[in-house]
């Protein structure tokens, strides 16, 4: 049995993730392919348009044969840290044979180059990293300048570090490479759009292009296309009854967070340093909103993105010192399954015989199955599903909707 493992967020899901899932298990010849998807928060320090069980549902029916949550501690972390939490969780699993991730640069000899490279760390790296740090460069140009130094073969393919997929896949490759993990990494080349492409030209068009094109709308009729029939179909079932879910709806209890957590600062939170800490408590009397005060609190240093992560970590209570402690005991505690395609029971099967972690169909279980921080980062992802629950159910109040974590069913296709 030959098992690929894909890394996703999926959303919403479209025609670029199922040809992906189709390709991975071609390339690699695997019978399954399980999904580490992001719950109901995702990496860019944002809600999911859509909640996890019904993004989950579109990759099942698109393709994948077991969806499995990444817990939102990385969901919601830096490159380096979404990537090594995911690459523990596959690890883990004992039965992962193959990572397979799109690329803009598509060559997995290039990216292992960048990886190994940057795992080195040689005494030229970091004496360039910390000079151009001390000029004001931003960290990632002050990482690619110290590359340039300490790597000067790599410098004819600097541009592969400019792109969100590539250094994805790079962090990737670096986190297997620190496990020592028997995993093999394979690239597809990103077909169609790249990540932040927002044009509809094309029917690999990305997430992104979608999202805002239903924003522009207000309903699906842009996007009729640019999913699978499948995906657009449970979407649209849902679309003005649970979904689309936006940063904007979280403003309230956002705004209560910081106002509450204002007299201590807000420097306990991953990605947050003294001067971000008191530039929010600065800006705070201005807050207008999720977006709005993202874009008041970005400088030439800070994007949008990190600043987004921060103010989420703030919102659902992430604290730095329970990331270092979850880092400490190798990431992962468990496996939370969202879902599973029948006839990949097997893959189930054999996870329970060569894993190191437990797999969790029944939250229930979890007070017996798991140790004291185990529950706790468990904890955190019931209670940031809680949160965008709360949020469905105050934004769509007439529509019956199961937001209880305990009693969800495991989605069975």
């Amino acid at each position: 049995m030959k098992t690929v493992g894909i890394i996703a967020e999926y959303n919403p899901f479209h025609n670029g993730h199922a040809y992906q899932i189709a390709k991975a298990k071609e390339m690699t010849g695997a019978d399954y392919c399980i999904i580490a998807m992001c719950g109901d928060f995702v990496q860019r320090g944002a809600p999911a348009l859509a909640d996890k069980y019904l993004r989950a549902e579109t990759a099942l029916k698109g393709g994948a044969d077991l969806i499995l949550e990444l817990p939102v501690y990385y969901a919601l972390g830096s490159a380096e840290y979404f990537a090594s939490g995911a690459v523990a969780l596959f690890d883990r699993l004992g039965i992962v044979d193959t990572l397979c991730f799109g690329s803009e640069c598509g060559d997995i000899a290039i990216l292992s180059e960048f990886a190994d490279s940057l795992l080195a760390e040689d005494h030229v790296f970091k004496e360039a990293l910390d000079r151009h740090l001390r000029m004001g460069y931003a960290y990632p140009s002050a990482r690619n300048a110290a590359l340039r130094a300490s790597a000067p073969h790599l410098t004819p393919y600097m541009h592969v570090m400019t792109t969100s997929n590539n250094i994805l896949g790079i962090e990737y490759c670096k986190a297997l490479s620190k496990r020592n993990s028997s995993i093999r990494p394979y690239t597809t080349h990103r077909a169609g759009s790249s990540y932040h492409d927002a044009s509809l030209l094309n029917t690999f068009c990305s997430a992104l292009a979608i999202r805002e094109a239903i924003d522009a709308s207000g309903n699906l009729s842009e996007v009729t296309k640019l999913m699978p029939p499948v995906a657009f179909d449970l979407l649209s079932s849902q679309f003005g009854k649970s979904c689309p879910i936006h940063a904007d709806d979280f403003s309230l209890p956002l705004h209560y967070q910081l106002l509450s957590e204002q007299p201590e600062g807000y420097t306990s939170h991953p990605d947050i340093d003294q001067d971000l800490s008191d530039r929010i408590t600065n800006m705070l009397p201005s807050f207008r909103g999720f977006t709005d005060f993202c874009e008041k609190l970005k400088t030439k240093n800070r994007t949008y993105t990190r600043i987004a992560r921060s103010l989420m970590h703030i919102l659902l209570q992430i604290r730095k010192e329970d990331l270092l402690i979850f880092q400490a005991e190798d990431y992962i505690y468990y496996a939370h399954i969202l879902g599973f395609r029948h006839d990949a029971t097997p893959l189930l099967t054999a996870i329970k015989a060569h894993g190191s972690i437990p797999l969790l169909s029944q939250l229930s279980d979890a007070d017996a199955l798991l140790p004291e921080n185990g529950r706790k980062l468990l904890a955190k992802d019931i209670y940031a599903s809680q949160i965008y629950h709360s949020l469905v159910q105050n934004k769509f109040p007439d529509t019956p909707y199961d937001g209880n974590e305990y009693t969800r069913p495991i989605l069975k296709i």
